[in-house]
């Protein structure tokens, strides 16, 4: 069978790029992310009663990665990069259909120009579309006895430290650019597979390109410079 769907909203978020977005929700808590809907949905009555939840289920398209198509075994993070495990097991985003799902943190809600939801601990690319948002009910969806295989737990986070020059660039930016800096490389998020201590990554967020390096279980900020500068 055969469905059709259009977004009813898209996400205006400071991850540009693939490269550095939390690999969960919730991980990186200060990335100002917002849902903004799109007509006709964009209607104050299609979000009353939404206040007074804490939580949302958003379902969203994997649009940056959909032309890659699916695989029927993926490399799970988790795993070091190495292991094959079934597509089904995992929340890799090269899926049948390039669907995901996050549990996200709502923040507030503006109806004063169409309607915007304000979000906490999304990972979600900038121009996400999103296909539905649905409320989080802890009584019904939380589990604490439920098995989370080959995810035992929340990921071993890395320390960051700032070079004097990179947080003299950091001084003039939004409050929330530092600490959503600090939670994203915490995570570490090269490759699982590489671990080249010399090498310095660059990660867009918002208009700024972070380049770093990481090495002895430490991340070190290097440089803050406008995107698209090298």
């Amino acid at each position: 069978m055969t469905f059709t769907f259009e977004s009813v909203g898209v996400i205006e978020s400071p991850y540009r790029e693939k490269f550095g977005i939390p690999r969960q929700p919730s991980l990186a808590p200060s990335a100002p992310v917002s849902l903004r809907l799109l007509p006709p949905y964009d209607l104050p009555e299609a979000v009353r009663g939404l206040e007074t939840f804490s939580h949302l289920w958003l379902t969203f398209v994997f649009h940056a990665t959909a032309a890659r198509g699916w695989q029927p075994l993926v490399r799970p993070p988790r795993l070091g990069g190495n292991a094959r495990m079934g597509v089904f097991a995992t929340r890799s985003p090269h899926r049948p259909n390039p669907i995901g799902l996050s549990l996200v943190e709502l923040a507030g809600i503006d109806c004063n120009q169409g309607v915007v939801l304000h979000l906490k601990g999304a990972d979600l690319l900038h121009g996400t579309p999103i296909l539905d948002i649905k409320p989080y009910i802890p009584f019904v969806e939380s589990q604490p006895e439920a098995r989370s295989g080959f995810v035992d737990g929340p990921p071993p986070t890395l320390a960051v430290r700032w070079h004097p020059a990179a947080r003299a660039q950091a001084a003039c930016l939004p409050p929330w650019f530092v600490p959503l800096v600090e939670e994203v490389l915490a995570q570490d998020p090269r490759p699982a597979y590489q671990d080249e201590p010399e090498r310095v990554y660059g990660m867009l967020l918002h208009d700024r390109n972070v380049r770093f390096r990481i090495a002895g279980g430490e991340a070190e900020v290097l440089e803050i410079g406008l995107a698209g500068q090298n």
